[in-house]
């Protein structure tokens, strides 16, 4: 059973990002603050869920959670100052969407910048742990997925909607036959050694 929070006198969020091993896409942030008395049975780390129970936890999360914020960082700044400084970045919009303003903050994984004038803890697959970072995750999963399916509208040929935008054996296919879009990230291997690309 997932925790509520870190410390139960403050005002926390739990903040958690998406898309950080893509190829094609933003990586996306999401942080979250939960009302005291939220419990549910079936919220945990995203990444153990269907789509179809995903978007139903989005629903609830958005609609009983004190406040909740997004945040995509686009694939030139991903390229342009690396993907965890992008990661970490979209965490900060992400918390900077929030009102009431967080006490304290709750960050998935192992590496934050500080936020300002709000403490934070870093907590190693926190997503699994505590019932704010694991709808943190929903929601910065969810909605970068319905980014990549609409961008598979115009590049049908990489499959989107299916692998958004993951180094799946059909992407990394495609990258070959068709070459790259403005959507790939640049500074990625987008392709095994083998299979050298001209970019």
């Amino acid at each position: 059973m997932l925790k509520l929070k870190i410390h139960q006198n403050l005002l926390e969020c739990g903040t958690d990002e998406a898309g950080r091993g893509c190829l094609a896409g933003p990586v996306t942030a999401a942080a979250v603050i939960l009302p005291d008395d939220f419990t549910n049975e079936i919220l945990t780390d995203s990444k153990q869920l269907t789509e179809k129970k995903r978007l139903l936890l989005k629903e609830i999360i958005e609609q009983e959670a004190i406040s909740f914020g997004v945040a995509h960082i686009m694939m030139d700044e991903i390229d342009t100052i690396n993907i965890l400084n992008a990661s970490i970045l979209g965490m900060h919009h992400s918390i900077k969407k929030l009102q009431p303003k967080p006490e304290f903050i709750a960050v998935d994984g192992n590496r934050f910048k500080p936020y300002p004038k709000t403490p934070h803890e870093c907590v190693i697959k926190g997503d699994a742990k505590y019932l704010h970072i694991a709808a943190a995750s929903i929601l910065a999963k969810t909605s970068r997925d319905a980014f990549m399916k609409n961008i598979h509208e115009e590049f049908p040929m990489y499959n989107w909607k299916q692998n958004k935008g993951y180094p799946t054996k059909e992407h990394r296919e495609a990258i070959k036959k068709y070459g790259i879009t403005k959507y790939h990230r640049t500074s990625f291997r987008l392709l095994p050694e083998q299979y050298k690309i001209d970019l």
